[in-house]
């Protein structure tokens, strides 16, 4: 039997409401999921769905954030505003946090800050700490278990960093040392299960096929996982539990790859994205959809399109941002790397 992802019961024996989370498996059938006790910090139930926000950006450089239902289709809502007008930040999300790392103030002016959202309620940022060594921009790779948030990758003027740093997400604090990337590069695009983080492409500052890992519970240097089908620098990533999806990008045109995050191995074609070489654009997922807003080629956009993760073909229209920008960086309470 077929059970729909956020479906709710009453279970009789515990005398608990429960609703049904799609597990590492597969999707849609009870055999790939679990029903899940429902309570107060249930993301779920807190926002209606998964909950996607896109912060900063630039067209003319933004703090605003917005926000959307990734599992439904429709044009962002505000949500409130960064401490400061910025891009290419990294950020990443927990089930109930979400955290901006960085960016620039304007183009050459990099900034340490690292703001803190609480994703079920709309408000501005708060200050979480600083990037430790100074400060993070064009963008890394950046993924979250839930409990420990990392970014691969980025740039720090006057040079392209191999630098990997983590935080615990329930502590404000600064960043902290993890390792080292494979080959040194900014604007890599993230991806993760609750067990591997996967950093794809990048700029060397030629974009690049590169595609590094990590073991999230374990402080090292990344390894290799495989190689984009073309190089890829400043596109937009995000994952499922199962399957990491990536669209467009300098040099990628309008191409959708994916990888199996389980499995070391070059990514394989998905489809392709609305727009041809949108670069700079954000990613959020649910469980079942990717979605992936902004962007420029070479004026900047507020177009969000989707794909559905776990088949195989083109983006679909998903809706609109409140302003048109590039550079803005996305994340979701729902991603693959939550469970």
């Amino acid at each position: 039997m077929k059970i729909t992802p956020g479906a709710i019961r009453f279970n009789t024996d515990s005398m608990k409401l429960e609703y049904f989370r799609i597990g590492t498996a597969g999707i849609g059938t009870l055999a790939a999921g679990e029903w899940v006790q429902i309570t107060t910090d249930t993301p779920e139930i807190q926002t209606g769905g998964t909950r996607g926000l896109s912060m900063g950006g630039y067209s003319s450089t933004t703090d605003t954030v917005d926000y959307v239902n990734v599992d439904a289709t429709g044009n962002a809502i505000d949500f409130g505003n960064l401490s400061s007008a910025r891009f290419t930040g990294a950020a990443l999300a927990s089930r109930t946090r979400a955290l901006y790392f960085g960016g620039e103030q304007a183009p050459g002016t990099q900034i340490d800050t690292i703001d803190l959202f609480t994703i079920s309620s709309l408000a501005d940022a708060i200050d979480f700490g600083d990037v430790s060594g100074g400060s993070l921009a064009h963008g890394s790779a950046s993924v979250c278990n839930g409990t420990r948030g990392i970014n691969m990758g980025g740039y720090r003027a006057p040079a392209k960093l191999n630098e990997i740093s983590y935080v615990t997400v329930a502590q404000q604090g600064n960043t902290v040392d993890f390792g080292d990337l494979v080959v040194a590069r900014d604007s890599p695009r993230g991806a993760n299960s609750q067990t591997r983080g996967i950093a794809f492409g990048g700029n060397t500052p030629s974009p690049t096929k590169h595609i590094d890992f990590i073991t999230m519970s374990t402080l090292g240097d990344a390894a290799d996982f495989g190689d984009a089908g073309s190089n890829n620098g400043n596109g937009g990533g995000t994952s499922n539990s199962i399957r990491g999806i990536f669209c467009s990008g300098q040099g990628f045109g309008p191409t959708i790859e994916y990888v199996t995050i389980a499995t070391l191995g070059n990514a394989l074609d998905f489809g392709d994205s609305i727009f041809d070489g949108y670069g700079n654009l954000g990613g959020m997922a649910s469980p079942t959809r990717a979605a992936f807003a902004g962007g420029a080629n070479p004026g900047s956009t507020n177009l969000i399109e989707y794909v559905q993760i776990m088949s195989t073909g083109d983006a679909i229209d998903f809706g609109d941002l409140t302003v048109a920008r590039t550079y803005a960086t996305s994340v979701s309470n729902g991603h693959g790397g939550l469970g």
